[in-house]
């Protein structure tokens, strides 16, 4: 295993030289690129003076080195350049460095590396030490100058471009940027232009720059460029602060994009849609990305964080923001419960095991596995909680403090708590909890009906977690309403306070008893422990005005009878069956929250509600009780679902807007449902005419869901072959649908293919990720699956450990499940962590799985 050295937060000293302008040369060759950079320090008058310098750098070849025009003798070491304070003119000096590294060989896809002959860079979080030496550290920010020569046709940097020629571009950035934002791309590219103008009356130039064969398919992200710089403007008064703002789609990339200032990098996946090639839920996914990292050119670029504990600083602000900006465009109550779901899915998980840490982290071993749900989903969570607790308004002067006192620094989450005590006169010292602890508290809601007066006690529990075995009450907003018992909403959303580990809040002069509605808009990300009996959740279901929670109790209903269908056998429940019938064929609601209501709780989750029971879950028999309520839904609305199917077709153009998506979501749903009852008859018909690949792809999911999907599936290969980002669907989706028995051998049947590939990180998440998405498959007792994604673990870790580490957590979950299952994952982690030459990304998952 790598060496395993650990940072900590409490080491953290300003660096003591100030790079005050970089100016740097790329000589591109694929194994024998030369970077030659000439950085201009001055001494940091908030360090301690006389220190000696120290820079980064992984994987250079030192060919030239010089202070102030004089050739040094230094050499470097495994992980850096020292230079000794003796050497160094305290006043400041010129340091040039010439460097030779390979791109073409660089697998790992951190810093200057190769996409199928297209030069592209990933710096965040510490790529930029694989480039040249450098203090590659977010606090240490400089103005860009570069200078890229080579044999093709687009040469990009970040900034405005200046100057060019034949072989030759020059760019340069005059914002102050930490090195993570660096950004080189060199391709033969087209670009699909526009311009926007901005609310000063500044004309920016706008490109998506990909291979010439994916030109056609660059407006929809335009589109949502535009967009985004509108609406950041509108909402948040932020306008952009360069020319020209370039966007290039890079088919081998680790992430889902990167903000880099002027030149946003993105996953192929994540920015190229036609209706033909993408779904619905992808085109809006592409929008909500290049949102968030446009958002980020303020929260992230102009404003960075001072280190890398305070991650969540930009992340979690910034996903916010996407979040906000997605509402506002589409349904803020079908984009708030597939927030909650994945937050749930992802981070609840992750903050109720053992790679549970803190939103800012006080130590790391490698920084680039904590890029995860708790910094970002519940980092948005902790902001979209103090935008409840100070209001609207008061939320907007104090961003507006914050961009005004912090533009051009690197801040810490400190300074940013400080800007909202500063702004509303709140004491934010409780609140600032969420930030510092790990771990998913957990409040219980009981009620005491007297004389008129519902009473409602709340209690706080807050879990340890890894290193944090004591923790005090936070803060908890919870919003709450009231009905009475005809349906009738007698107390509107009012938010508590919950500040004590017990208070309790009294409601007067009522009526009759009414049914709570708690945690509405689901307030804080707590777990709520509220014994309602199943009739007041039914009447939620059916009258609650507030949406999520209208979900939330037909959800709840549906775990509960879930939970009993799999450890008693009980049949599916008759009032949820009901309710959820009736809300789905409501035409006055929106088409994708009804869709949203016929949609069952995943086998994952059920495995989590039971652990959390005190019970050990059965994948078996959670697999077969979501099978058999699926099947009975469909039974119930059987005569409604061909209707309402037809009802919501979308003939014509296509289009990816919000309403249109809806009504496809929803006839999808029915379709899936219908499945169930005609044999796939109305799905190989929907396969056979479907005109986009939201239709296409739901027929196939819905045939490969009863087993006759042999046939599409072929048919899909033939004409998709040759298109890799479609090909991705295709390999995902017969593995989630793959019988569990078998799921082991088809995956391993998958990867003997020729155009599967481990070093492309799309098409191995699109395999291992659905091979542990299949949770019955997955967690087989043969054990068969877990040997597999080990196996391909330890391969991929040699190539990219980045993308290695990530989906190891698919082993996050382990303790949960029996002995037998517990046995097995946890052989296969002690193998992966004894594999020889084990990176520091993996080693780090690995053992703090194993505890």
């Amino acid at each position: 295993m790598a060496d395993q050295n650990t940072v900590y937060l409490s080491d953290y000293k300003p660096f003591p030289w100030q790079p005050a302008q970089v100016a740097l040369t790329f000589r591109l060759a694929p194994r024998a690129t030369r970077v030659l950079a000439r950085i201009t320090f001055a001494p940091n008058p908030a360090a301690d003076p006389g220190q000696d310098l120290r820079l980064h750098g992984e994987g250079l070849s030192l060919i030239a080195l010089s202070l102030n025009g004089q050739p040094l003798g230094v050499s470097p070491d495994a992980t850096g350049l020292t230079l000794p304070a003796a050497l160094l003119p305290p006043a400041g000096f010129t340091l040039e460095t010439e460097v030779e590294i390979s791109p073409e060989t660089n697998t790992a896809l951190e810093g200057l590396y190769m996409s199928n002959g297209m030069y592209c860079t990933q710096c965040e979080a510490e790529g930029f030490r694989k480039i040249t030496f450098y203090p590659d550290r977010p606090d240490v920010m400089a103005p860009f100058r570069t200078r890229v020569e080579g044999p093709h046709p687009v040469l990009l940097s970040n900034g405005n471009p200046i100057a060019s020629g034949e072989g030759w571009a020059e760019w340069d950035d005059p914002w102050p940027k930490p090195a993570y934002l660096f950004a080189l791309v060199a391709g033969d590219l087209v670009a699909h232009p526009d311009r926007f103008t901005t609310q000063s009356g500044r004309e920016v130039a706008l490109n998506i720059w990909v291979r010439p064969s994916d030109a056609d398919r660059c407006q929809w992200g335009m589109d949502s460029l535009k967009r985004s710089m509108a609406w950041d403007e509108q909402v948040y008064g932020r306008e952009y602060d360069l020319d020209v703002f370039n966007i290039v789609a890079v088919d081998d990339f680790n992430m889902g994009a990167m903000e880099n200032k002027g030149l946003n990098i993105f996953n192929s996946k994540c920015v190229l849609a036609t209706p033909e090639t993408m779904t619905d839920d992808e085109f809006s996914r592409i929008e909500a990305i290049i949102a968030h990292e446009y958002f980020h050119n303020w929260t992230g670029n102009r404003i960075t964080c001072r280190d890398w504990f305070q991650l969540c600083l930009k992340e979690g602000l910034t996903v916010f923001r996407d979040q906000q900006f997605s509402g506002d465009l589409r349904s803020h109550a079908v984009k708030r419960i597939e927030d909650v779901l994945a937050l749930r899915a992802r981070q609840f998980r992750e903050d109720q095991g053992p790679l549970a840490h803190p939103v800012r982290p006080d130590s790391f071993v490698e920084i680039n596995n904590f890029y995860t749900a708790t910094v970002y989903e519940k980092g948005a969570e902790i902001i979209r909680m103090l935008r409840l607790l100070v209001g609207e308004a008061a939320y907007a002067k104090a961003l507006d403090l914050y961009f005004s006192r912090h533009d051009g620094q690197a801040a810490t989450i400190e300074d940013w708590l400080k800007v909202f005590e500063d702004a509303t006169g709140r004491d934010l010292a409780q609140f600032s909890r969420w930030y510092f602890e790990a771990g998913t508290p957990r409040v219980t809601l009981t009620e005491e009906w007297q004389d008129g007066t519902l009473s409602l006690t709340l209690t706080q529990m807050n879990p340890p977690t890894p290193g944090q075995p004591d923790k005090a009450p936070k803060l908890i907003p919870v919003a709450l309403g009231l009905l009475n018992p005809n349906g009738d909403e007698v107390l509107p959303t009012t938010v508590l306070e919950l500040s004590q580990p017990q208070q309790t809040f009294h409601f007067e002069g009522l009526a009759a008893r009414p049914v709570v509605s708690a945690l509405r808009g689901f307030s804080a990300p707590v777990v709520l422990d509220h014994a309602q009996s199943r009739a007041d959740r039914a009447l939620l279901l059916a009258h609650d005005t507030d949406p999520f929670n209208r979900w939330e109790a037909g959800r709840a209903l549906a775990k509960q009878g879930l939970a009993e269908m799999a450890t008693s056998g009980a049949p599916a429940p008759a009032d949820w069956l009901a309710g959820v019938a009736r809300l789905v064929q409501d035409e006055s609601l929106d088409p994708a929250y009804r869709a949203l209501m016929l949609r069952l709780p995943s086998e994952d989750d059920m495995a989590a509600t039971l652990a959390a029971a005190g019970q050990v879950p059965d994948p078996a028999a959670i697999h077969a009780a979501r099978r058999q309520m699926g099947t009975a839904l469909a039974e119930v609305l059987a005569p409604a679902l061909p209707g309402m199917r037809a009802a919501h077709a979308t003939p014509g153009a296509f289009s990816a807007e919000a309403g249109p998506a809806g009504h496809r979501a929803l006839a999808n749903a029915c379709l899936a449902l219908l499945s169930r009852v005609d044999g796939g008859q109305a799905a190989r018909a929907a396969f056979t005419s479907a005109s986009n690949m939201t239709d296409r792809l739901a027929a196939l999911a819905a045939l490969l869901d009863i087993g006759q999907g042999a046939e599409a599936l072929a048919a899909f290969e033939a004409e998709w072959r040759h298109d890799r980002l479609v090909m991705d669907k295709w390999f995902s989706v017969q593995v989630l649908y793959t019988s569990p028995e078998k799921l082991a051998e088809s995956v391993h049947a998958l990867t003997l293919r020729p155009d599967f590939s481990m070093e492309n990180p799309n098409r191995f998440r699109a395999v291992m990720g659905a091979l542990s998405g299949n949770h019955a498959g997955f967690h087989h007792p043969s054990g068969a699956a877990y040997r597999l994604l080990a196996d391909w673990l330890i391969r991929l870790d040699a190539k990219n450990p980045q993308t290695a580490a990530r989906m190891s957590t698919a082993f996050e979950t382990w303790r949960r499940y029996g002995s037998d299952f517990q046995s097995k994952i946890r052989g296969e982690l002690t193998r992966i962590a004894a594999a020889p030459g084990l990176s520091r990304d993996l080693g780090e998952m690995v053992g703090r799985m194993l505890g």
